[in-house]
């Protein structure tokens, strides 16, 4: 259900949104920084959740977060740590590889967020909206109905519409499948940011960030790679006996399992993504 929801009214001037921080330091800086170069201050800076997961330096890209001051919505990592749960409440399927390999990397993090990190993670919006020209967007992690529903580009149209309908907004923005994509159905948008901690199973070892901007009476969302320098990431990721396949991930581009991927999102593994604008 949509609730505890932050409005944010109207907003003028491009917005730059990702996903996914993940824990990973330097693809968080990297994205400060691409959203200074593009002059978007940080009231135009949306993060779609997961600050923590993966990667080696929760504490650190946490207070990177705070310090920066963008808005952002609650993502199932930080519920869980935020209620001292015992999992990160990804969705995964019980025994699966993901589940499983989940297990290290959230015992590390869990290990090491603080309880003033916890309390200001209970505080984060579940939901975000704001209009942009005459059109209005809404900003959750997973989905409407769930924090941890996974919509992946070949979702069925009638899944994304289901959960359309319990908005009464122009698109939704999610996060949490880890893939850019955007698509019309019917008469609303269905768009995910894409994440910047980990790559997008593309084969390349880039993250992804999106740029909603106004251009006449339309809103055009344009998909972009975020080149950063993965090879610190993935050191860290060794150092701190992080080795259950994500830092190599890092490197390759591929994830380490596909547990939670449909068939036709498996067959497109390693293939580089290129996302064309949508008009909205």
């Amino acid at each position: 259900m949509i609730d505890n929801l932050l409005n944010l009214g109207p907003v003028n001037g491009p917005l730059l949104l990702f996903g996914g921080p993940y824990g990973n330091l330097e693809a968080t800086q990297a994205i400060r920084k691409e959203s200074e170069h593009r002059g978007i201050p940080p009231d135009r800076v949306i993060c779609t959740g997961d600050l923590t997961a993966y990667c080696a330096s929760p504490v650190e890209t946490v207070e990177l977060i705070r310090e920066w001051g963008i808005h952002l919505v609650m993502g199932n990592c930080e519920e869980s740590l935020a209620n001292n749960s015992s999992d990160c409440g990804c969705g995964f399927e019980q025994d699966s590889v993901c589940a499983l390999r989940s297990t290290e990397w959230f015992e590390y993090t869990n290990s090491r967020i603080t309880q003033v990190q916890r309390n200001w993670m209970k505080e984060i919006p579940r939901s975000l909206r704001f209009t942009l020209g005459a059109h209005s967007f809404l900003v959750v992690h997973g989905a409407p109905s769930s924090i941890n529903r996974f919509v992946f580009p070949c979702t069925s149209p009638e899944v994304k519409q289901s959960e359309l309908r319990l908005t009464d907004t122009n698109a939704v923005i999610g996060g949490h499948c880890g893939i850019p994509f955007g698509e019309q159905i019917g008469q609303q948008f269905w768009i995910n940011t894409g994440v910047v901690g980990l790559p997008a199973n593309d084969g390349t070892p880039d993250g992804w960030y999106l740029l909603l901007e106004l251009i006449g009476q339309r809103i055009c969302a344009t998909w972009h790679r975020l080149v950063y320098d993965y090879h610190k990431a993935r050191l860290a990721m060794q150092n701190a006996g992080l080795n259950s396949g994500y830092s190599d991930a890092l490197s390759s581009g591929l994830w380490p399992s596909l547990d939670t991927l449909p068939q036709y999102e498996k067959n497109r593994q390693g293939i580089p993504i290129e996302p064309t604008a949508l008009w909205i």
